[in-house]
């Protein structure tokens, strides 16, 4: 295979002839900024006289050496791999070889910090990039130990899996330079090791495991962050994730020490490295936060820790089971966040942005089975989508509803100390569950995990006389997804009543629900047959079922009049959730879902919905509406959301949301207004500090409304050069509203490499940051023309973030559509990759313009 691809047929192959058993990997970190040295020595067991391969990815590879014998690294390193001929029984592999930072977040990446210059490393391996570090067989079924030795400066804080020795003189000369040899760590896959090096500054505590040890626990950040570290609360939800997972496992935590590192640059919300678990410094909060984000970093934080358990003590086999590692966390986080820590509404969020964010994935037409085929290492770099994890883990709540939660657990430390150190697949879960809970689950997996696409449920209710005479549930399917699935749900009746206050404080609560089974095309309710016709109809009531619902024409009106009043905040965002997903069909006129949000945002109690909901606000009044309304819309919207933070309590949640909201819809000189006053402290909300983060988001919507240039930019990063402000400082300067600039923002990310993966996303956010989608025009073809160089060109995070960030989508227009369908039409032999990315670009348009079309017919 050319390049740094690698199959499953490959890897299963390799497996065959390889067991990897240990490594030993000696690195020097004060060779340069570029490059660091890297000797790996790797023992493993091989068919004798059989060939293989093991994977690096380097500039220099200056020694090979196989069982004595020197190889040539002309001859056998080629396209990130090193051939291997003439095993024997038992073998001993050394690679010295120069390795290099990279700017991209894969790897072992390297970051200056502008605010003293200091540099910081750390890695990040999922899903190939150990061989970024050192040579190694990276497939997750060759599990070893790994011993890592470290030479670094002495000033420096030195970090891996196992716990950080003393360190010794680093010898040579090297006054300044320090070694540390890292005992070996138990069995693990190469793509979970970890090494985090630099003068991080950390604070220490510890816990006692349920087995008796003493487990030492870290919380390390960048010097220049330390002051904004709230340590104490991470070690405290630490605590409370590891009580809730040992105890509901059954299985003591199976590492020697847990540290929690907040890196810059990073790609991802957090990954599990064993024991040494990379986060996002976005979780550092040195402005203030949305209670959403708060939430999240606490659900981010057990996610990873039951990753320690689920992916790390046991792994999956291939990749096509990494849907099981995600989706398992991402569950396991959210009814530990509900259950364990003071968020107990974490269903709702769960609802309200993991299930939006499947619904969304799972009717592209790059969807996928939860278990999807993963051919070689580009399907699955592509694969870390909304299927993985939130379909994924949607479906896992199913399944712990049907089998019982104590059975499911219980299953769940069965596999853990069945598999413990090894590789599994699906089926080694599923037997573990059927022996707890009874139930065969062959018919589960065949509907729910091998099948695509997401079922629409509909009420249908026949009325006399104020009384349901009928009542069924109406199932149906995408015509290229058309299996029904059976689904186990609630349907609640709500009805208006009037508060203490009388009609004017008048509350829609759930007077009537009945549980049952639905599946088929047709399910009738007799249940209901009897009960007076309420308010409102809310079918998958409580949310057991994954599923897209709609609402019946009563309740749509009393919705889109009374949605604040409903009580429950899960049968609210249901509700939010289901205007959302008629108004993406094209059933439900943009117009009309603009009014039913800004008619019902204000009450909303809920961070994360009001996070969601606004965010599709957004994107309704700029991309959906019909384009003869959308400036006006814009404007509606803007000038709403300003009279909400207006009105809103002060110092809330709701206040900071909205007031940010308006400065990301800011299209009129009124609005320009605003934001220069509060801005220059002329205006004032009470309770609302303008922080540093708070003016960056302030300036940008003055930059889009063209009441901010250049050089208030350069001023505001002159008195904010830190990272953050180097990130919002690009993303504001990509915001400028003319198409010189955004041609600039484009030829900064296509024709240079110098710019970091965190300065990549953020220029992207903001070369889509418009009002008048017209100065994206003539971008459209010089997109299409560097896809296929881009791809070819940059590693797949790099080529993935900017053929994401720089896809024109404000568009939203025919000639956008069919440029896409142009390219997909002349490049059939492009990476499948590749033309999902595209593909995926492209239904977002056909969306947009459905939805438009929908919106001017009303």
């Amino acid at each position: 295979m050319p390049g740094e691809n690698l199959t499953r047929v490959e890897a299963t192959e390799r497996a065959g002839v390889v067991q990897s058993r240990s490594y030993d990997v000696v690195l020097d970190l004060t060779t340069g900024p570029t490059t660091f040295r890297s000797t790996a020595t790797i023992r493993f067991d091989a068919t004798p006289g059989a060939s293989t391969f093991v994977d690096l990815v380097a500039p220099t590879v200056h020694a090979v050496t196989l069982n004595g014998r020197s190889l040539d690294p002309a001859s056998v390193f080629a396209d990130s791999r090193i051939a291997l001929d003439g095993l024997e029984a038992t073998n001993e592999l050394v690679v010295d070889a120069d390795c290099a930072y990279t700017n991209t977040g894969e790897g072992l990446h390297r970051f200056v910090d502008p605010a003293d210059g200091e540099v910081y490393l750390y890695s990040q391996f999922e899903v190939p990039d150990s061989r970024r570090m050192f040579a190694v067989f990276e497939q997750p079924d060759l599990k070893a130990t790994f011993a890592f030795t470290v030479t670094a400066p002495s000033s420096w804080a030195v970090v891996s899996n196992s716990p950080t020795p003393e360190p010794t003189p680093a010898g040579d000369g090297r006054e300044d330079a320090s070694t540390w040899a890292f005992e070996p760590t138990p069995v693990i896959s190469s793509y979970i090791t970890a090494l985090v090096a630099g003068p991080y500054v950390s604070e220490h505590s510890e816990l006692t495991s349920s087995d008796g040890r003493t487990i030492p626990l870290g919380v390390y950040a960048r010097k220049s962050l330390a002051a904004h570290l709230d340590a104490d609360y991470v070690f405290d939800k630490t605590r409370e994730g590891f009580a809730y997972y040992e105890g509901k496992f059954g299985v003591p935590y199976p590492f020697a020490k847990y540290d929690q590192l907040f890196v810059p640059e990073f790609n991802a919300g957090a990954m599990e490295n064993a024991g040494a678990v990379t986060f996002t410094e976005t979780y550092v909060f040195r402005s203030k936060v949305t209670d959403a984000v708060k939430e999240r970093r606490v659900v981010t934080i057990l996610h990873e820790l039951a990753h320690m358990w689920f992916g790390d003590l046991v792994t999956m086999k291939w990749w096509n089971d990494l849907w099981l590692n995600e989706s398992f966390a991402e569950w396991a986080s959210t009814i530990a966040t509900a259950e364990a820590t003071e968020w107990t509404g974490a269903w709702t969020t769960f609802n309200a942005m993991e299930k939006t964010w499947a619904y969304r994935q799972d009717q592209l037409p790059s969807t996928h089975p939860i278990v999807a085929t993963i051919n070689d290492l580009e399907d699955v770099q592509v694969n870390f989508d909304g299927i993985t994890y939130a379909k994924g883990a949607s479906v896992l709540k199913q399944l712990v509803a049907w089998v019982g939660v104590d059975e499911f657990f219980a299953g769940v430390g069965s596999y853990f100390r069945k598999h413990a150190h090894g590789n599994t697949e699906l089926r080694d879960l599923l037997v573990e569950l059927e022996a707890t809970s009874g139930r065969d689950l062959s018919g589960w997996s065949g509907l729910w995990l091998e099948t695509a696409g997401v079922n629409t449920l509909r009420p249908e209710v026949e009325v006399k006389d104020g009384t349901v005479s009928a009542f069924a549930i109406v199932q149906t399917a995408p015509a290229d997804h058309d299996t029904l699935r059976p689904h186990r749900l609630a349907v609640g009746f709500y009805d208006l009543v009037d508060g203490e206050g009388g009609a004017g404080t008048q509350r829609l609560v759930r007077t009537h629900r009945v549980e049952l089974d639905v599946d088929g095309e047709r399910t009738e309710v007799p249940e209901l047959v009897g009960v007076a016709r309420p308010d409102l109809v809310l079918v998958n009531d409580d949310d057991l079922a994954y599923a897209k619902i709609r609402l019946d024409d009563v309740s749509l009106t009393t919705a889109i009049e009374h949605l604040a009043k409903i009580e429950d905040p899960l049968a609210r965002s249901l509700v939010w959730g289901s205007a959302w997903d008629a108004t993406r069909d094209g059933e439900m006129p943009a117009s009309d879902y603009v009014r039913l949000v800004l008619g019902n945002i204000a009450t909303e109690t809920e961070s994360t919905t009001i996070r969601t909901t606004l965010a599709q606000l957004g994107l309704a009044a700029s991309s959906y509406v019909a384009p003869e309304r959308r400036a006006e819309t814009l404007v509606h919207v803007g000038d709403a959301l300003w009279e909400l933070a207006q009105s809103a309590e002060a110092g809330s949640d709701a206040q900071f949301q909205f007031v940010k909201s308006f400065a990301n819809v800011a299209s009129t000189d009124a609005h320009a207004d605003v934001l220069r006053a509060l801005l220059d402290g002329a205006t004032r909300l009470d309770g609302l500090e303008i922080d540093t983060d708070l003016r960056w988001e302030l300036l940008e919507g003055l930059v889009v409304t063209g009441r901010a240039d250049q050089a208030e930019l350069d001023a505001a990063l002159a008195s904010d050069n830190t990272a953050n402000g180097q990130q919002a400082a690009a993303r504001a300067t990509a915001a400028t509203p003319t198409a010189e600039a955004k041609r600039a923002a484009f030829d900064r990310l296509v024709d240079s490499t110098d710019a970091p993966n965190a300065i990549v996303r953020a220029t992207g956010l903001g070369f889509t940051h418009v009002t008048d989608p017209a100065v994206l025009e003539g971008l459209v073809e010089p997109y299409f023309a560097a896809l296929v160089p881009l791809w070819t060109q940059r590693s797949y995070h790099m080529a993935d973030q900017i053929i994401h960030g720089l896809y024109p989508a404000p568009l939203a227009n025919t000639a956008l559509r069919d440029a896409g369908r142009a390219w997909l039409d002349a490049n059939v032999d492009a990476p499948p990759a590749l033309r999902r990315l595209v593909t995926e670009n492209l239904a977002a348009t056909e969306r947009s313009l459905a939805a438009q079309a929908a919106d001017a017919r009303a």
